[in-house]
């Protein structure tokens, strides 16, 4: 039966197709298979993947179109892909299985501000306190002032520890600016005005040697526990079962007068509080089992410092009891 084929477009003009009746044109997802020159010498085959199922004829090389929807050869294709995904046993990639997790220490430049806060906090506590120091033990007529009247050591331990618990122990108030500066400020001075005054029972020699012995070990434990590898802050646990010992240990001082014990008290209070310096330091990278929040610039301030003042103390006893 005779058509109109002014509507077609020619395929190779018009040779009849395998498969198909003459002068048909070919139905709709129909695709011209490539020739088969398998069977001539030195022709490669197709590859594998081009291999057709057996009553199918080959797919185009190198790879067959995208069969349509509602087309279904060997394997059933969904014809709506976004309600009925397809489902694949393969792993998601490795983007899919991270958690975006943004805390205050994975930010590099916030970690390096808060670095930078604790320091010149604590720099600013120590050009202070070392001040008093020099002050105590170079004027002689406040030397002889707080040698008579010991009871101003006392209220300056009761104001210190106003602060230092209120620092210490209540979270929200030493992140709140500028009632945690006061406080620290406060904590800064009193503490101050009692190493000034200890300072002052030993001579000048002994305070200098005291103070070039803190230098040299505190900035020595602060760069090595910057740079090391190795967590001081998971020693915690047994830092502080060395505090109750040197506790314990500084009560029977009280009632023994042996200027040997006295020695090896300071010596050990010395070394178990070098190790405090270390773990607070690393408390401030945030890359250690554990480590600050970097709105507690405050309270990693008064760590560093009041280790480095127990430092100081015992250090000064060590020197001071071994020239005597």
């Amino acid at each position: 039966m005779a058509q109109d084929k002014s509507g077609y477009v020619k395929l190779v003009e018009d040779v009849p197709q395998e498969g198909h009746g003459f002068d048909q044109p070919p139905p709709p997802g129909f695709v011209i298979p490539p020739p088969n020159y398998a069977g001539m010498p030195g022709v490669p085959g197709p590859p594998a993947y081009c291999q057709a199922a057996p009553g199918f004829p080959h797919a185009p090389f190198p790879h067959a179109p995208f069969p349509q929807p509602g087309l279904y050869i060997g394997v059933i294709f969904s014809a709506d892909p976004i309600n009925h995904p397809q489902q694949s046993d393969d792993p998601p990639p490795v983007y899919d299985n991270q958690e975006i997790t943004l805390s205050g220490f994975d930010d590099k430049s916030v970690r390096r501000a808060f670095v930078r806060k604790v320091f010149l906090v604590l720099t600013v506590q120590l050009t202070v306190t070392f001040s008093f120091v020099a002050l105590f033990t170079f004027n002689t007529n406040i030397k002889a002032f707080v040698r008579q009247n010991s009871w101003t050591y006392w209220v300056s331990y009761l104001i210190f520890i106003i602060p230092l618990i209120s620092i210490s122990c209540c979270g929200e108030f030493r992140r709140k600016h500028p009632w945690n500066m006061v406080a620290l400020s406060i904590l800064t001075l009193s503490m101050s005005y009692m190493t000034g005054m200890i300072a002052s029972f030993y001579d000048t020699y002994t305070v200098i040697m005291a103070v070039g012995i803190t230098v040299v070990v505190c900035f020595t434990v602060v760069v090595f526990s910057l740079q090391s590898k190795y967590d001081f802050t998971s020693c915690v646990g047994v830092l502080f079962v060395c505090m109750i010992v040197l506790f314990v240990f500084g009560i029977l001082c009280i009632f023994i007068r042996n200027n040997i014990l006295q020695i090896v008290y300071a010596s050990l209070g010395a070394l178990i509080f070098t190790c405090f310096l270390a773990v607070d330091t690393q408390l401030l990278l945030g890359n250690k089992k554990l480590s600050l929040n970097p709105e507690e610039y405050v309270f990693g301030a008064l760590n560093l410092y009041l280790d480095i003042i127990n430092i100081f103390l015992f250090i000064l006893q060590i020197v001071g009891r071994s020239r005597n």
